[in-house]
């Protein structure tokens, strides 16, 4: 029997956008309006005249907050006035400068830090002149602390602007770091399977001019070659072009690129005429999947610049595993990679940056016997021991 699951308990949602400033306008005037309640009970200071215009005003001041995120200077300066009206005209002191401090704070917290200051010195200023004028009701200790209130203020709404400046400045950092990601993975698909295509029918074509009889079955499999490595760049541009799509648009079905698929890398080279051999040392144990798509990356990009500019005829792809690292190693016997002026420049700076992004490192140069390597550590922590591995797949290192 299968148990019924508990239902959810509805979560409370606060409004948002014009229902919150319409909240936040009517706490308020609740708020002001039970504090001047003493206005319209009681003995009578003031005539029913003086206490309607208050009243306006008290409501006016209150009102304007709902505009105040959207405008907020203007609000805050319309809510001074008519705070300072209202204890002018009314007899009664009520907490009508909660709403001054709001407007005030939501001026600092936009980041207006010199308005907010201006209007914060405006206030006192004027609070204080009244006080001199005989307004027995604010004295010295009162405006000290009304002092002491409007700077916390203005103080607590330039932080919250500071901290909200600093999580623009975060998220615009990691979009930047997302799309050199991107970039870059990019840049590796595109760069090796548009370089076999390259290779493949250029091939086909040399073999259908120099051989009219027997170049047409060999040209059929460059052909293939060339059949299968655009297909294999489609579905690797799908795959890393999947982090842009939309939120109701399905994920990429197809797996992360990584060294269980290096037997393609090297099938793909060695259809080029290369001789590929490759060497796995270590224990087999499966790799953090974001190190494991840097080895592959390496790897490619590798097997990319030998295939375009090396003229090698063999390649040995050495992988090494140890406790906490692994190391990639791709020699070739070839002349090594084609100046920076004479090809785009970015395959070995991006092998380089992405093994430094994970704490590793990446040389690249003349191999000591001839020809060129490029030599990658990797950090790696350890990990469990892997499952079955089906049948007819590569080793994982």
């Amino acid at each position: 029997m299968v148990p019924r699951a508990l239902p959810s308990r509805p979560r409370l949602r606060l409004p948002r956008a014009r229902a919150a400033d319409a909240a936040l306008a009517g706490a308020v005037l609740v708020l002001v309006a039970v504090g001047s309640l003493r206005s319209l009970i009681g003995d009578r200071e003031e005539s029913w005249e003086a206490t309607a215009l208050g009243w306006a005003l008290l409501v006016a001041a209150c009102a304007a907050l709902y505009v105040c995120r959207r405008h907020p200077v203007p609000t805050a300066a319309f809510v001074l006035a008519a705070t300072i009206a209202y204890y002018l005209v009314s007899a009664y002191d009520g907490p009508l400068m909660v709403a001054f401090v709001i407007a005030l704070y939501t001026v600092a917290a936009g980041g207006r830090l010199r308005a907010a200051i201006v209007l914060a010195a405006l206030g006192l200023l004027l609070t204080g002149t009244g006080t001199l004028l005989g307004n027995h009701d604010v004295n010295g200790v009162a405006l000290f602390m009304m002092t002491g209130w409007l700077v916390g203020v203005v103080a607590l709404g330039w932080v919250r602007d500071n901290r909200l400046a600093l999580a623009r400045e975060a998220e615009q950092r990691a979009a930047s770091e997302e799309r050199l990601r991107i970039a870059r993975e990019l840049h590796d698909v595109v760069g090796h399977h548009i370089s076999l295509i390259n290779v493949q029918s250029a091939a086909a074509l040399r073999r259908l001019r120099k051989d009219p009889e027997g170049g047409p079955r060999r040209a059929e499999e460059a052909l293939g070659a060339v059949k299968e490595a655009s297909r294999e760049a489609l579905r690797e541009l799908r795959a890393v072009l999947g982090v842009l799509r939309q939120a109701d648009e399905s994920a990429p079905t197809a797996p992360a690129a990584g060294l269980d698929r290096l037997g393609d890398l090297v099938a793909a080279a060695r259809l080029t005429g290369l001789d590929v051999e490759v060497r796995a040392d270590g224990e087999g144990r499966p790799l953090p999947a974001e190190v494991d798509l840097a080895a592959y990356r390496i790897v490619q990009e590798s097997l990319t610049n030998v295939t375009r500019h090396a003229h090698a005829t063999a390649v040995t792809v050495r992988t090494e595993r140890g406790p906490r690292h692994i190391t990639v190693e791709v020699t070739d016997n070839g002349r090594g990679p084609a100046p920076v002026g004479g090809g785009s420049g970015s395959g070995i700076t991006g092998m380089r940056e992405r093994a430094r992004a994970l704490g590793g490192r990446l040389t690249a140069g003349p191999g000591p016997r001839g020809g060129f390597t490029v030599r990658a550590t990797l950090p790696c922590p350890d990990t469990p021991e892997p499952a079955a591995r089906p049948k007819g797949a590569l080793p994982t290192p």
